[in-house]
This record gives structure tokens, sequence and C-alpha cells, in this order.
């Protein structure tokens, strides 16, 4: 059904449209689409629209398109069509905004089509940002580091909860966790990370190194020995130990019983390593995880409490 009411154009919906295009237009335009009047309650529909109709999504999370993969589908929309329609939302005036399919409609110019399946849907603007960050998120080849902003974005925008951040998405919590905590990277690994020099996995375990200098030199020994996440992991907590032996043995002496206490309680419940360092009237507490599995054991128990 769908194949047909495409085949047909806007004729579909318009039928007054075909009449006066027969009339207005020269034989070899008659084949050819325009939105000839307003479609403001043609919502929830697919229609041919002219591609210079269309503007960019100004939410896109994706920032870089990969020209040849770009000219890829080119070539197969220039052979079989464009299979999948592009999401838009009305604006007036006969123009529209992408909502999603961003790919699609770069690919469609490519291919110098005059016009590109576009299915309509009628949002706000705060469900527009949900519907760009979250279609991307979903189904595009987003590197981490833009699904972490995506889903920073669906927080900030949105005034989404992490929770309902990795519902929305269909992840877990800790995944969505894991991601954001990307965005805490210095800039070289974030650049390490965008040019895949190493992996998402590689880089949340540089985030728990406190020296940037330690940072950079797991990151040359990651890239010149392509080490494994576990391995970066198991080079990550020997540089730890190796910390902890340097400590002098009374750098904990001045902590109260009391400190003492609660240290082993969380201990005993988190089955991790844990450090309480008082500061005046307040503190810090440290609680460590030794692979992302352990994060999300971690996390899962937090999230019960």
């Amino acid at each position: 059904m769908s194949k047909k009411v495409l085949g047909r154009g806007l004729g579909a919906f318009f039928p007054e449209y075909d009449k006066e295009g027969d009339e207005k237009a020269p034989q070899s335009e008659k084949t050819k689409t325009a939105v000839p009047i307003e479609p403001a309650e043609k919502v929830n529909v697919v229609l041919n629209i002219p591609v210079d109709h269309i503007r960019a999504n100004p939410h896109q999370p994706r920032k870089e398109f990969k020209e040849d993969a770009l000219e890829e589908l080119a070539d197969s929309i220039k052979k079989h069509g464009l299979i999948q329609p592009i999401t838009v939302r009305y604006l007036g005036e006969k123009r529209f905004e992408l909502i999603s399919g961003e790919r699609r409609l770069r690919a469609s110019k490519l291919a110098d089509l005059d016009e590109i399946p576009s299915y309509i849907r009628e949002v706000d603007d705060e469900q527009m940002i949900a519907f760009a960050l979250i279609e991307n998120i979903q189904r595009e080849e987003l590197n981490p580091l833009e699904v972490a902003m995506g889903y920073m974005r669906l927080m900030e925008e949105c005034s989404y909860t992490q929770g309902e951040v990795a519902e929305r998405v269909g992840k877990n919590r800790s995944t969505v966790t894991n991601m954001i905590r990307l965005l805490q990277l210095p800039d070289f690994l974030q650049a390490a990370l965008r040019d895949e020099k190493i992996s998402a996995g590689h880089a949340r375990s540089l985030i728990n190194v406190e020296k940037e200098s330690d940072q950079k030199s797991l990151l040359k020994k990651i890239i010149d020995k392509s080490l494994s996440v576990r391995q970066t992991e198991d080079l990550v907590r020997s540089l730890d130990k190796k910390k902890e032996q340097k400590k002098p043995d009374n750098s904990r002496n001045d902590s109260s019983p009391f400190i003492k206490t609660l240290e082993k309680r969380l201990r005993n419940n988190l089955s991790t390593k844990v450090n309480i360092k008082e500061k005046g009237d307040g503190g810090e507490i440290r609680i460590e995880y030794y692979s992302n599995d352990d994060l999300d054991r971690l996390l899962q128990i937090l999230d019960e409490e």
C-alpha cells in the first residue's frame, strides 16, 4: 500500500493538485511533485517533498558524516530509490524541518533527487529535540562522544533524568551513566576517542586516572601496543597499587574511630574498597571499582538503596 501511495505522489492526498498541475505544468514537468497547498493538517502521512523545501535539523547530534559512506548510499538510492522516508515537521509556507534522517537527505541530494518521501509529524520544539536525539542515538552510527552529548542534551534541554533517558533510548541506566562520564575526559583523550584510536571502554578506564601525565602515558601504551580494554584496566589497577604502596604507613592514622567504622560498613555493603576523607565539616567518599561490570554492580546496589 505504501509503495502505491508514494508512487502517486501528492495526488494521493491532494486530488485537486493533479488537476491543477496538468493544466499549468508543461508535459516534461507533470511528474514533478511540489507542495501545492498548506498541508498544516496533513500530519502522520508520507508525502514526496522537494528537497530544497527541507531545512536541516538544528538539534542534530551527529557532527561528522563520512563522505564515502554517503556516496555509497547515494549510489544505492539512484538504483533502488529511498526505501525509508525521512521524518520532518511542517513549519508553514510550504517549508519543513528535518527531525531525523539527515544522512538519507544528504545522500538523496548527492543522488540529484528533486524530492524525497517524508513522514510528517506534528511536534513542538521540546519534542523536536527529543525525537531528533533519540532517533539518532538509536539508529545512526554516532561516535561515543556524540552519543554521550545526546544523552546530556536530553537531560539539559528536555529535563530528563538519567533513568528517563535510559528508558527512552532502550539502554540500562548504568550504560547511560558510563557514556555521560566520557564528557569528563580531557581534550586529548576525547580526540583519541573521536578519531577511533581508542574505544569507549579504554576511555572509561582512563577516566579514573588522576594525573594527566599518567593518562597520556597510558594512552601512548594503548595505541602503540594495541592493548585491549581488559589490559588497560589491569594497567590502571597496577598504577593505583604502586601509588598506594608509596603512601606513608601513618597516612591515615588521623582518621577517627567513627570514620573507620563507617568505612568498614561501606566496604562490607559494597564489597569494594572505600575511603572517607574528612575536610572541615564535610568530606569525600571514594568508592573504587575495577571494571565496567564492577561499576554496573555498584550502580545497581546504589539504585536499590
